[in-house]
């Protein structure tokens, strides 16, 4: 059975955060942000006391997390500086520490893993004048020079380094490592369709995978590539959370990108939807990148001014996009005959 989730990029919740989520039928929180946690501040990674009363007090409204964040790795680890081993042993640690609470599911991320300034971003009006995020790659004069080879080969051996490191720690913790796609999906960018089939190439443990975002892979090549890599992907046992989110264009075909509202992009959701149970899938379905309507707050971080990637008390976006998803699982249920 498929649940719902929103993505909060804070772990200081609100009883109002909370109180909606369970109100509109939230099933689980993931945490976007491994630098929120108390404890990160001071020694690396998050206290265990304090992330044991947090979920305490996510239990308490009749939710539960789901997937978290570990702290970043920099740049000064993925060109090998000087004293920056300490950003690997600080995740390490936090591995430990999200095992020994209970959590099962991690995220890793690596700078660099994004090509920037290779596209345009764009305010996308659309249906009643809702804001989206679009990008452009015919619209951006002097684009960014794509990595070398060498500089790739590089920079996907540290990778290596730090992922040897810690799949085997979250395998004795019963932890899944999920790795989310390269956003935006440029050529070549690293976690793309390509890179991806490389991480569970070279660790093949079945606590290796994917936050397999629909969208950023829409982006690489519309509804027909989503739907290969979660049958491929899928059927393999790699998918442990799901961003299910629709856009319209694709950098192939178009050029160009728009996120979307759920009923309102170029994918049918609900035929997504259906080869997500094909493989087996049981997981959650998280909201990402909501459009934002009249009335609700865009989100303040500037890579992502014309979208909601977090979640935010009051938010109509979440909450059509929680409810229609609802719906659709609901749909499903009726279609199966369960």
């Amino acid at each position: 059975m498929m649940h719902v989730s929103v993505t909060v990029n804070t772990a200081d919740l609100s009883d109002l955060d909370l109180r909606q989520m369970a109100q509109l039928g939230i099933d689980y929180v993931d945490f976007g942000n491994g630098q929120s946690f108390k404890g990160v501040k001071e020694q690396g990674f998050p206290d265990l006391d304090e992330l044991l009363k947090l979920k305490k007090r996510v239990r308490s409204f009749g939710l539960d997390m789901n997937r978290v964040t570990l702290p970043n790795i920099s740049r000064r680890f993925m060109e090998g500086e000087e004293g920056s081993e300490q950003e690997l042993e600080n995740s390490l640690n936090a591995v430990r520490v999200f095992g020994e609470a209970g959590i099962k599911i991690v995220r890793q991320r690596f700078e660099g893993d994004v090509f920037k300034g290779r596209g345009l971003s764009y305010e996308a009006i659309q249906r009643g004048g809702a804001i989206a995020r679009g990008e452009s790659i015919g619209l951006l004069k002097e684009k960014a020079e794509t990595p070398g080879q060498e500089e790739l080969q590089n920079w996907w051996s540290s990778f290596q380094r730090a992922y040897r490191e810690i799949v085997p720690l979250a395998q004795d913790y019963d932890v899944k490592v999920a790795m989310h796609p390269s956003d935006t999906p440029h050529p070549d960018s690293p976690f793309g369709g390509i890179g991806l089939n490389r991480i569970i190439d070279d660790f093949p443990n079945k606590n290796v995978g994917f936050v397999y975002c629909i969208g950023t892979r829409a982006e690489a090549g519309g509804s027909s590539l989503v739907m290969d890599e979660i049958n491929h992907f899928g059927r393999k046992g790699r998918i442990f959370l799901v961003h299910f989110r629709n856009v319209r264009g694709s950098l192939p075909t178009a050029g160009a990108f728009e996120e979307a509202l759920l009923d309102d992009g170029d994918m049918n959701m609900f035929k997504i939807l259906l080869e997500l149970r094909k493989v087996g899938y049981d997981g959650c379905l998280n909201p990402d990148h909501v459009p934002t309507f009249a009335g609700d707050v865009a989100d303040l971080h500037d890579s992502w001014k014309f979208s909601n990637i977090g979640w935010k008390a009051s938010s109509l976006g979440f909450a059509y996009s929680v409810g229609y998803i609802k719906a659709l699982l609901n749909a499903l249920n009726e279609f199966e005959g369960r």
